[in-house]
């Protein structure tokens, strides 16, 4: 083993250039790997948020679908000759209705047929298809009295609906 051994090589031999001081630099920062939760987040806001913005677009637009009592009024059909029936004017009655249990039961915008309920004779129908403007809180002092609704209805009806809640109880139904 007399031959040349290889050592270790000298630190510096005549090929090496001289040593130069290292330059200060800022740590790299591979694949960012502290960021990706904050983007992940990021993005997941941005999605909540599209998502919220395309359902008030969509709620905007179309609309829920309504139970068939909150729907609109049925169109007038007249005969093809005939003039179109000019529009009524609606006014606002408060009505107290007898059950008290029915009205909570009643929305704004529901159609109702309104039922006097005479004790000599059948129960007739006093408006049929009224709108539900308001359904104003209880009264606790009522008591047994009923309930007030405050009914969408033409002048003539109103006109009627208050003369038959002066003799008559009346009761609601939903159409």
């Amino acid at each position: 083993m007399s031959g040349s051994v290889s050592g270790p090589a000298s630190p510096c031999s005549s090929p090496c250039p001289p040593a130069r001081p290292v330059p200060a630099f800022p740590p790299l920062r591979v694949g960012r790997g502290g960021d990706r939760l904050r983007r992940a987040l990021r993005r997941r806001r941005r999605g909540v948020a599209a998502g919220l913005a395309v359902a008030a677009a969509a709620l905007a637009v179309g609309g829920t679908q309504a139970p068939a009592s909150r729907a609109a009024p049925p169109e007038v059909r007249t005969s093809p000759g005939a003039a179109a029936p000019a529009p009524e004017r609606m006014v606002s009655a408060p009505v107290r209705i007898a059950d008290a249990a029915t009205v909570r039961l009643l929305r704004p915008g529901d159609r109702v047929d309104v039922v006097a309920a005479e004790r000599d004779g059948p129960p007739r129908v006093v408006a049929a298809g009224a709108r539900v403007a308001e359904v104003p809180a209880a009264d606790p002092g009522v008591g047994d009295a009923g309930a007030l609704v405050v009914l969408s209805v033409p002048r003539d009806t109103a006109r009627t609906l208050v003369g038959a809640g002066a003799t008559t109880r009346l009761a609601v139904t939903l159409c």
